[in-house]
């Protein structure tokens, strides 16, 4: 299973838009510069996330773009979803009639184990998560 771009830059947008809650909008030519991300693609990103829910927007010379809830009320099963559809490792596991051999094929059983871990994982982290984990993998900006 290989994650789109889409998925990928749209994951890391939400998180700054995490690192940064609470202190206002952001604009998008911060995150664009700050993630390497194309504007035109980040548009196409962010309106997706802001048609679901996840992200909202102000106007105005001060606007931008924030987070619609708390980041730890945000799962990354939310923004995975969002950018990238279902989870699903094969067809047979979300269509059991796609193949003839689905009832009786090990090989299934262990595609809808996978697919069940991934999403355990995914719902098992918040963007304040992601947030931390960004803390920890930040070097301080000035040594004392």
């Amino acid at each position: 299973m290989k994650l789109s771009t889409k998925t990928r830059y749209g994951i890391r947008a939400v998180i700054e838009l995490a690192e940064n809650y609470g202190q206002g909008p952001v604009q998008l030519k911060m995150i664009s510069k700050d993630q390497d991300i194309s504007i035109k693609y980040l548009e196409q990103i962010i309106s997706l996330l802001k048609s679901s829910g996840i992200v909202n927007s102000s106007r105005g010379a001060k606007g931008g773009y924030f987070l619609a809830k708390p980041p730890n009320k945000i799962k990354l099963s939310e923004c995975f979803n969002c950018l990238e559809g279902s989870i699903t490792t094969v067809e047979c596991v979300e269509n059991q009639n796609y193949c003839t051999k689905t009832s009786n094929c090990v090989a299934h059983d262990l595609w809808a184990e996978v697919e069940k871990a991934i999403i355990a994982v995914l719902d098992s982290v918040t963007l304040q998560d992601m947030v931390e984990r960004s803390k920890k993998n930040k070097p301080p900006l000035y040594e004392i």
